[in-house]
């Protein structure tokens, strides 16, 4: 039975994880915008929910590259051939992102697998730390909005609030159901002071230096908060404390390859979720149902 939990939590990260491509792309935006409406050619994107679901590609896109283009006519009789016109090079390379703008190169057709593989290793990994426990639900729920965050950040170096505020607030709300039913491995207080607490440290540390944490790491610190604080207080440090690390330490990287400087700006969104990651596997492993 632990190996089919594995399993399926496996297939649930992959299958969700096949979703991010098209969210992150529509997500991807400067600040005074919220979403955007059209394909990198300039469809407009449709499909279920609104067009939120489904593969990078748009479906006009996909046709349009399904449908083989119509023969020439023959010449007529006793005229030259017309000169084939060069074909224009193909600037597409494969690993094109879908933040590229609609004249320089065309939506994506290929289906990405980094984030599948990615979202199905890290539920796998937390179904096998968590085992039958209700809180894993939670945390199958929360990991492909977690790596749709990373994604997004790591593009424009922004937190959204269209997934931050809802997983600030529905985490404590799914962490209390959780509590309520048998064989539970943490606290729902906790929990809820977990997210007062990182929440406000983040907080404190975005009034004290705004140019270095941005406000919306200090919106998801509420949902990884309640996340880690649900293992009790050491794991909620941990958790903290690995991310800051993982942050530290790339931007070690940075510096030592010349890349940046210390006054250089990344995206920390991802690193406070790789260290909350850390953190519910080492409490998952602790934690006593």
């Amino acid at each position: 039975m632990y190996a089919t939990l594995i399993a399926v939590a496996a297939l649930w990260g992959a299958a969700t994880g096949l979703l991010i491509p098209r969210a992150a792309y529509r997500l991807s935006v400067e600040p005074d915008r919220r979403w955007r409406d059209t394909c990198p050619a300039g469809h407009t994107l449709v499909g279920p929910a609104g067009g939120w679901l489904g593969t990078p590609a748009c479906r006009t896109c996909t046709t349009e590259a399904a449908s083989p283009a119509p023969p020439a006519p023959p010449a007529p009789p006793g005229t030259a051939p017309a000169s084939r016109p060069a074909t224009a090079p193909d600037t597409t390379t494969p690993g094109s992102t879908l933040d590229a703008t609609p004249e320089s190169t065309p939506a994506p057709l290929r289906r990405p697998i980094t984030a599948p593989l990615l979202t199905g290793l890290t539920c796998a990994a937390l179904a096998l730390a968590t085992g039958p426990r209700p809180e894993l639900v939670v945390w199958l729920l929360y990991a492909p909005f977690a790596l749709l965050l990373a994604t997004v950040d790591v593009r424009v170096h922004r937190l959204p609030d269209q997934l931050t505020l809802p997983l600030a607030a529905a985490t404590p709300l799914l962490l209390a159901v959780a509590e309520l039913l048998p064989y539970d491995g943490g606290s729902w207080l906790h929990a809820l002071l977990g997210a007062l607490v990182l929440g406000g440290g983040y907080f404190a540390l975005f009034l004290i230096h705004p140019t270095g944490m941005g406000f919306g790491d200090v919106k998801l610190a509420l949902s990884l908060g309640a996340a880690l604080g649900w293992y009790g207080w050491g794991v909620l440090f941990a958790g903290t404390f690995a991310g800051f690390l993982l942050g530290a330490l790339y931007g070690l990287g940075l510096i030592l390859a010349r890349r940046g400087s210390r006054t250089s700006a990344i995206p920390f969104g991802p690193f406070m979720l790789g260290g909350a990651l850390l953190g519910l596997v080492l409490g998952a492993l602790s934690a006593t149902p």
